[in-house]
């Protein structure tokens, strides 16, 4: 796919999330996405922050009434603090712009239908950046969900899943990205996949907590959210999803994913090399190189299945044969912009995020499990 006029595009923050997670794979696909302009509010170098990073010219735009001002741009991808997103992704929608916008989406699934709503009167595309979905692990976790029950490695149907983002860090920082909290943060990640995975739960359970208390005491560090699966189809079992990230976790490498079904447990340890990979590349070529989002064979995942006796215990791996893309967002989107095909992440999606957030945080805070209303 490559277009006469690739989309012009500007980048909204150049922060971590601007030149690690945007910037370098829209200039790697140059026959669909162009670098048009970003917006620098405090620029400290005549080239920016960009031009400091990656060697790259473009224009810097200091106020959002620039960018949305400038007929040319196509494209906005909204990489700001989390409380800005509803506001900047609102006045880019009403200027008649397209909009990428980084998780959690909004604050509120209340400005996530406004949003919505904007974007459908005027035709345009709305896309949520949840990019863990082309992590290696997951990847490599569909693919084993996925397995027929002819295959020796399915583990049957599934009891229990858990999900984590667990991490060591007794000085975090009180910054704008720890100060919006981890249910905001990595919560959305985790939110997202599992609903990918598995569909609506029934109900859902929360706790959420400060346990470092360097942050502002009502801001989380660290939580467990429990999404009630009840049996039916697809799922013959009740079975229940554990989402976690904990700041004191002090292990390496760190829990993944720990999976029980009726004939088997799959675990894994460590997580997608893309972000440190982003992080420290001199060149964007190097998204093509071969070992680019290729997890190392020592985090591969384990199966451990039961033997046809009934008795034995089966050990065996279980590879993260399929590298990380999350180019593969940035395609989709250009694809859904210029020849409407389907988006990879819809909006009803990443709202759904959003409301089960509400609804963790009103679980914990009410200490009982709450129903999740059917669609």
């Amino acid at each position: 796919m490559a277009f006469k006029d690739p989309i012009k595009t500007c980048v909204l923050g150049v922060g971590l999330a601007g030149l690690t997670f945007y910037v370098p794979f829209i200039l790697a696909l140059p026959e669909l996405l162009t670098l048009h302009a970003v917006l620098e509010r405090n620029p400290q170098t005549p080239g920016g922050r960009i031009k400091d990073r990656l060697g790259v010219d473009t224009t810097i735009y200091r106020t959002i009434e620039e960018v949305v001002n400038d007929k040319e741009i196509e494209l906005v991808v909204v990489g700001t603090p989390n409380d800005t997103h509803y506001p900047l992704a609102k006045a880019v929608l009403e200027s008649g712009k397209h909009v990428l916008v980084d998780k959690p989406v909004t604050e509120t699934v209340a400005q996530a239908n406004e949003l919505d709503a904007i974007a459908k009167a005027k035709g345009l595309v709305l896309y949520g950046y949840q990019n863990r979905r082309w992590d290696s692990d997951h990847l490599a976790l569909k693919s084993l969900l996925a397995l027929p029950p002819s295959s020796p490695q399915y583990i049957g149907n599934l009891l229990e899943f858990e999900s984590h983002y667990d991490r060591y860090r007794p000085g975090i920082r009180a910054s704008w990205k720890d100060g919006v909290g981890a249910v905001y943060d990595l919560g959305s990640h985790l939110l997202d996949q599992a609903l990918n995975l598995f569909g609506r739960p029934a109900k859902i359970t929360a706790f959420v907590q400060n346990i470092c208390g360097v942050t502002k005491p009502d801001v989380d560090d660290s939580f467990m959210i429990y999404l009630h699966y009840n049996a039916g189809t697809p799922f013959p079992n009740k079975f229940t999803v554990l989402l976690r990230s904990h700041i004191l976790s002090v292990k390496a490498p760190q829990l993944r994913y720990a999976v029980c079904g009726t004939k088997g447990v799959f675990t894994k340890y460590g997580l997608d090399t893309q972000e440190e990979q982003l992080k420290v590349m001199p060149f964007v070529s190097g998204i093509f190189e071969p070992g680019y989002g290729q997890e190392p064979q020592v985090i591969y995942g384990t199966v451990e299945n039961l033997g046809e006796d009934g008795v034995s215990i089966a050990k065996s791996i279980w590879p993260s044969r399929a590298p990380g893309q999350y180019i593969e967002l940035f395609r989709n989107l250009a694809g859904a912009i210029r020849n409407n095909e389907e988006m990879g992440v819809k909006w009803a999606e990443t709202t759904q995020v959003i409301e089960m957030i509400e609804l963790a945080y009103r679980s914990s805070a009410e200490g009982r499990t709450l129903e999740v209303l059917a669609l």
